[in-house]
């Protein structure tokens, strides 16, 4: 049986997960990263994704983040999401509002730099769209 490790998922609205768990598979801006006990420390930006956790128990449950950051140790894995939710709890029309704001976004883009990074994130967004509300 797998080690345990402490997991914490936060946004600015609320503590969405603060458990133990044996695993969780993060949406990291270099790719995606499996977590588990005794991981190596990091520190790590996350882009809009899916958050896999899997509990002590052997349940899993996914969480939707809108960017943020992972601080990650060998007894903890915190996670400081920008906007987070359980994924049963995202639905289209939400998804969509980001989306158009994301593409406002890059339509005000005033230098190469923030163009880049609003359409990196409106990327990601649409990705997000059809991994999580498939068509």
């Amino acid at each position: 049986m797998a080690d345990n490790f402490n997991l914490e998922l936060v946004s600015p609205e609320r503590l969405l997960l603060s458990e133990k768990v044996s695993e969780v598979v993060i949406p990291a801006t270099e790719g995606e990263m499996t977590v588990m006990a005794n991981h190596a420390p990091v520190m790590t930006t996350l882009k809009p994704g899916v958050v896999t956790v899997k509990d002590a128990a052997g349940k899993t449950t996914r969480y939707v983040v809108f960017g943020g950051f992972a601080d990650i140790t060998p007894e903890n894995c915190t996670l400081l999401a920008e906007s987070a939710v359980p994924m049963e709890e995202l639905d289209r029309e939400k998804l969509m509002k980001r989306i158009e704001a994301a593409k406002a976004e890059f339509a005000a883009a005033l230098n190469y730099e923030h163009r880049t990074q609003a359409e990196n994130y409106l990327a990601e967004l649409t990705r997000l769209n059809g991994i999580v509300m498939p068509a």
